[in-house]
């Protein structure tokens, strides 16, 4: 038996993975990552490069993905917490366009799986979050595309608090939406 309990999301090829944790007066033990536990639940993906970032809250990453060399994505949060969305961009699937958002935390230790194809942004919602994720495929520079981060046409749904200043990079404010953008 697996020590991680995987729900697929309404969208194909997300999935929010949850790990056991083994706690103690010490504090805490789980895997984060376990081939055999991952294939056992029929994700066999191959990862090949990992990544960390932090930010401090308001800040908003994405939306983002490579074109020519697309990325799977096992991201997870390990100080904080953050609102984790992908958007589906694979052009032949009946939830094109459809998103999927998960709160992330280091309290809730759920990790979220996003597949080839899709965009992919967080927003900080604790004030720092420390942000790691595995990857399929290895950063490509010059390949990068994205969605603007709030595009009607999307509608994804933010839970950006009143009092909450956000900060989004020039790049990520200049993304076109997803009608002007790449499909996979």
């Amino acid at each position: 038996m697996g020590k991680i309990k995987v729900t697929a999301c309404e969208i194909e090829g997300l999935y929010v993975i949850e790990p056991t944790v083994f706690p103690d007066s010490r504090g805490y033990f789980m895997e984060t990552y376990n081939q055999n536990d991952f294939k056992e639940a029929g994700l066999t993906m191959n990862f090949v490069q990992d990544n960390q970032s932090m930010s401090v809250k308001g800040v908003l990453r994405g939306l983002h993905f490579q074109k020519q060399f697309p990325q799977g994505k096992l991201v997870r949060v390990i100080k904080g917490s953050v609102f984790d969305v992908a958007v589906d961009l694979r052009s032949s699937s009946q939830t094109y366009g459809k998103w999927f958002g998960v709160e992330l935390s280091a309290e809730n230790k759920k990790q979220f799986y996003i597949s080839e194809g899709f965009a992919h942004g967080f927003l900080v919602l604790s004030d720092e979050a420390e942000f790691a994720y595995k990857c399929t495929d290895f950063y490509h520079p010059g390949d990068e595309g994205g969605i603007l981060w709030n595009d009607k046409e999307i509608g994804i749904e933010w839970p950006i608090e009143a009092d909450m200043n956000l900060t989004i990079s020039e790049k990520d404010q200049a993304w076109s939406g997803i009608r002007d953008t790449f499909k996979f």
